[in-house]
C-alpha cells in the first residue's frame, strides 16, 4: 500500500512537470541568428538573452573608424562587429548593438590561443601573424541564447552563452604547455587611437579578475566595469601596455608589471592568462559587466552565474528565449516560422537592461541611482523604434514597455538639459537621428493603458522636450511653422517629424485633460504644410524668406534637407494626418496613383549613392523599405479608397525584403523596428500613427496565430484560405462581427476574441 501510495504521489508530480513543459511549444528552434549578418543587416550571431545587458559575440576583423584623419567608410560594415563574408575570427566580446547604422562597444574582447604568445590581432590576410583565427560556417552554429565555432587556426572549439549581466564562455582546448586566453582591452567596434580614456586590472586571485574601462565615443562618457573568474587557475599571466610616450608614470617603474603583477593601469592594455590543457580539455569564462562598479560587477556574476555550468545556463537562456517567444505562437511553413520567430528574437534583444542585479545603474548626471520597482532599460534608437517596436511591446511586452517609459523619465530627471532621449546608451545621449520621438513613444504607452506613472509627469517632459529652442532648428520650427533649408541641412525631416511628435504630444494632453495643451501642439502639429509645395506636389526645402529652393531633385537623398531618404518618401511623412495630406496631393484617385508610381517607379543607384545603409537589396520602386521613413506608407492605400493595394504591397514587401538567410534583412534591422514590420504586417495590421488606438490593416501572411497577452486573455488571428496566391482580404470579422473600416483598435486586441480574415485571389474592391 505504501508503495502504492508513493507511486502515485511521484506520478502526479510527474503529470505537473509534463504539464508545464507542455505550455511551451519548442520554438528557438525557428530562430536563426545569423539572418541579418551578411550586407546590411548589421546583426550579430552570437548569445544573448531577451533584453540583456550582456551580448556575448564573435568579432571578425578590426577596421578603425579613422582613416588618414577621415572616416574610414569601410568600418560601417562592422556595426554589429561581425560580417558573414569574413574568414577569420579575432576574438569575442561582451557588448553589441544589434543591427544599428551606427556603432560603439565591443567592450572586454576574449580570443584563446595556443603556441607562442601573440598579442596583436594579426590580418584577414594574414591570421597566423596575430592571434586572429580562420573559421569555417560549416564548423559554426548559432541558436537563441548559444553560438559556437571551431576557431582552425588554434584548434579551439568556442562556445557562447550568457545570462543577463554575464556572458560565458567554453574553449576546448587541444594538448598544450602554451594555452592562452588573451583579454584584448584595447579593442572595440568603431575604435580609433584615443577611444580609450583609461582601463584598470586587478588580479585578484589566480581564477579571478577585476577591472573597467572608459571610453570617449558614440557615448561621451561612458565607463564599463566588469568580473571575470576562471574555470581553473592559470599558471601564469601578464600584459603589455601600448601607451605611447608619457611624460609623468610616477613610480611604478619600481615594479616590473608586464609579469605576474596583480594591478595594472593604463589607455591601452592587453592582458593574457596562461595554461597547460589536455587534449579537448575544457576551460570556462564568466564574464559580468557593471554600469557602476567592480563589486556589482561581482555581485552581478555570483548571483546569475554561482556555481552554474555552462551547459545549465545556456539552458536557462534558451528556457528564457522560449519562454518570450511562445507570447505568439503561429502556424505556417517552417520558413515562415524561421523568418517569424527570427524576427521576434531580434525585437526582444534591445532596449537592453541597464542596471545592476541589485537595482543600481549611473545615471546622465554621472551619478548612481536605484531604479525603484522598475528595470532601467539604456539601447533607445527611437528615431527607428517608435515606428512598429514599441507599439508591438505595447501588445506583447507591456510591462517591459512600461519600465522603459520610464527608463525615458528617469533620463529627463538626472539630465542637465530636461530633455527626453534622442538616440541613448549607458548614461549619455548621443543625439543621433532627427525628431523627439520619445514623446511618441510615452503617449502611445500612456494612451494605450500601459504606463503606471504619473501621465502629467510625462506630459510636462514631453513638452520640455518640445520646446528646447536651441536643439536642431526647434526654435525656428517654433517660430516660423518650419525649419529654413539655410539653418539645418536635415530642416524639411526634421519639421515633418515635429510635427508628427506634436500631434503625439497633442493626444496625450487630451488623454490627461489639458486642454490649452492639446490646442497649442495640435495646431504645430499641422506645421507639416508649411513644406509642402503645391507646384511640385512635394515635401521641399524652404528658405528663410519663405520661398522654396530652387535647386531640388525629388529623388536625391543628399543635399535636399532629408535625413536618409529622399523626397519622395517622405513627401508621404504625415501619418498623423494622412486624409489631410491626400486633399492637398489632389484628392484620393491622384493620391493613390502617386502611391502607385512610388512602388513602380526605378531608382538609379546614383540617387542613394551618398547613404550608406540605402542599397539596391531594400528598394521596391522608388520605395525604401530598407530604411523607417515610409514603413506606413503603403498601409496609405486604405485612407486612398484602395485597401486591395494595400494588402498586394504588403504581401510583397514580407515576401521581397525579408528572408530566412545570412543576406535576408533588406537593410539595417535598426534595434528590431525592421523585425516588427514583420511581425505586425505578418499577422495582418499596423500601427500607423503612434499614439492612437488604431490599427491599419493590411494582409496576413501567416495561416494561424494566438497572442498570449500577458493579462492573461488571448487574441487569435484566423486566416481562411491564405496561401502566396491568395493575399486579397475578402471580409474581416471581429468576434463574429464584421470590420468595413480596415481599423482595428488596441483596446480590441487587449480585451481578447478572435480576428478572421476571408482570403482570396482577387481584390474586393
Amino acid at each position: 500500500m505504501k508503495n502504492t501510495a508513493t507511486f502515485a504521489v511521484l506520478f502526479l508530480l510527474f503529470l505537473s512537470q509534463y504539464s508545464k513543459a507542455q505550455q511551451f511549444e519548442k520554438l528557438i528552434q525557428y530562430v536563426n541568428p545569423l539572418i541579418g549578418t551578411e550586407k546590411m543587416g548589421h546583426t550579430y550571431p552570437g548569445a544573448t538573452v531577451p533584453f540583456g545587458a550582456v551580448q556575448l559575440s564573435p568579432e571578425t576583423d578590426t577596421i578603425s573608424y579613422e582613416l588618414n584623419g577621415k572616416y574610414n567608410g569601410e568600418v560601417y560594415q562592422y556595426c554589429a562587429g561581425y560580417r558573414y563574408e569574413d574568414q577569420t575570427i579575432v576574438g569575442f566580446s561582451s557588448t553589441h548593438f544589434s543591427g544599428t547604422g551606427h556603432s560603439d562597444l565591443g567592450d572586454f574582447l576574449i580570443m584563446p590561443t595556443v603556441g607562442k604568445l601573440q598579442l596583436n590581432p594579426g590580418t584577414a590576410t594574414h591570421p597566423e601573424s596575430g592571434y586572429r583565427s580562420r573559421f569555417s560556417h560549416q564548423n559554426e552554429k548559432a541558436e537563441a541564447g548559444y553560438y559556437k565555432v571551431k576557431l582552425d587556426d588554434h584548434n579551439i572549439l568556442a562556445e557562447l552563452t550568457a545570462s543577463t549581466r554575464a556572458g560565458v564562455h567554453r574553449y576546448t582546448f587541444p594538448k598544450s604547455d602554451q594555452a592562452h586566453i588573451i583579454l584584448d582591452l584595447t579593442a572595440g567596434i568603431y575604435n580609433y587611437d584615443g577611444k580609450n580614456v583609461w582601463t584598470y586590472v586587478r588580479v585578484e586571485n589566480d581564477g579571478t579578475v577585476t577591472g573597467y574601462r572608459q571610453t570617449n565615443g558614440w557615448a561621451r562618457t561612458r565607463t564599463v566595469y566588469f568580473a571575470m573568474k576562471f574555470s581553473k587557475p592559470f599558471k601564469s599571466y601578464g600584459q603589455k601596455n601600448f601607451d605611447g610616450p608619457q611624460a609623468y608614470k610616477g613610480f611604478w617603474r619600481k615594479f616590473d608589471q608586464n609579469k605576474n603583477f596583480p594591478e595594472i593601469a593604463g589607455k591601452n592594455l592587453k592582458m593574457y592568462f596562461d595554461f597547460d590543457t589536455e587534449e579537448n580539455e575544457a576551460v570556462e569564462v564568466k564574464l559580468a559587466i557593471s554600469p557602476v562598479s567592480q563589486t556589482n560587477a561581482l555581485e552581478n556574476l555570483e548571483k546569475e552565474t554561482g556555481n552554474l555550468s555552462f551547459d545549465q545556463i545556456k539552458a536557462k537562456a534558451q528556457e528564457n528565449w522560449n519562454k518570450e517567444l511562445n507570447k505568439i505562437v503561429i502556424k505556417g511553413s517552417d520558413t515562415e516560422k524561421t523568418n517569424f520567430y527570427t524576427a521576434m528574437y531580434h525585437t526582444f534583444i534591445s532596449p537592453t537592461t541597464y542596471m545592476d542585479i541589485n537595482g543600481e545603474y549611473k545615471g546622465l548626471d554621472q551619478n548612481i541611482h536605484k531604479a525603484e520597482g522598475f528595470t532601467n532599460y539604456t539601447t533607445f534608437s527611437i528615431w527607428d523604434t517608435y515606428r512598429a517596436l514599441h507599439p508591438f511591446f505595447n501588445i506583447i511586452q507591456p510591462k517591459r514597455n512600461n519600465d522603459m517609459v520610464k527608463s525615458m523619465m528617469a533620463h529627463y530627471d538626472q539630465f542637465s538639459m530636461k530633455m527626453l532621449p534622442i538616440w541613448s546608451h549607458y548614461a549619455n545621449d548621443n543625439w543621433c537621428m532627427s525628431g523627439y520621438h520619445s514623446v511618441s513613444v510615452a503617449a502611445d504607452a500612456v494612451i494605450k493603458g500601459n504606463y503606471n506613472g504619473d501621465p502629467k509627469e510625462v506630459l510636462k517632459a514631453c513638452v520640455a522636450t518640445a520646446h528646447k529652442r536651441d536643439y536642431e532648428g526647434i526654435g525656428y520650427y517654433i517660430d516660423m511653422g518650419y525649419i529654413p533649408a539655410e539653418k539645418n541641412g536635415t530642416s524639411v525631416s526634421n519639421t515633418l517629424e515635429y510635427a508628427y511628435d506634436d500631434w503625439a504630444i497633442a493626444q496625450l494632453a487630451k488623454y490627461v485633460g489639458e486642454t490649452e495643451i492639446y490646442n497649442q501642439f495640435i495646431k504645430r502639429s499641422e506645421n507639416w504644410k508649411n513644406n509642402f509645395d503645391p507646384k511640385a506636389g512635394f515635401m521641399r526645402p524652404r528658405l528663410a524668406d519663405g520661398s522654396f529652393k530652387k535647386d531640388f531633385d525629388v529623388l536625391s537623398t543628399h543635399g535636399q534637407g532629408f535625413i536618409e531618404g529622399n523626397s519622395w518618401n517622405y513627401s508621404f511623412f504625415v501619418p498623423q494626418n494622412p486624409d489631410a495630406l491626400i486633399q492637398l496631393m489632389g484628392g484620393k484617385k491622384k493620391f493613390a496613383s502617386k502611391l502607385d508610381e512610388l512602388f513602380t517607379m526605378h531608382l538609379p543607384d546614383e540617387f542613394f549613392a551618398d547613404t550608406e545603409d540605402i542599397t539596391r537589396e531594400g528598394i521596391i520602386g522608388g520605395y525604401v523599405h530598407g530604411n523607417e521613413p515610409a514603413h506606413h506608407v503603403a498601409y496609405f492605400y486604405n485612407w486612398a479608397g484602395q485597401p486591395w493595394k494595400t494588402q498586394a504591397q504588403i504581401r510583397r514587401i514580407l515576401e521581397m525584403q525579408y528572408k530566412a538567410t545570412p543576406d535576408g534583412l533588406g537593410g539595417n534591422d535598426d534595434a528590431g523596428q525592421m523585425s516588427a514590420w514583420y511581425i505586425l504586417s505578418s499577422l495582418g495590421f499596423y500601427p500607423v500613427a503612434p499614439g492612437s488606438e488604431d490599427y491599419a490593416i493590411g494582409s496576413p501572411a501567416v495561416d494561424h496565430a494566438i497572442l498570449n497577452l500577458e493579462n492573461g486573455k488571448t487574441f487569435e488571428i484566423d486566416a481562411v484560405n491564405q496561401s502566396p496566391e491568395n493575399i486579397y482580404v475578402q471580409k474581416i470579422l471581429l468576434n463574429g462581427k464584421e470590420i468595413k473600416n480596415f481599423t482595428l483598435k488596441h483596446s480590441e486586441i487587449i480585451a481578447g476574441g478572435k480576428l478572421t480574415f476571408y482570403m482570396g485571389a482577387k481584390p474586393k474592391k
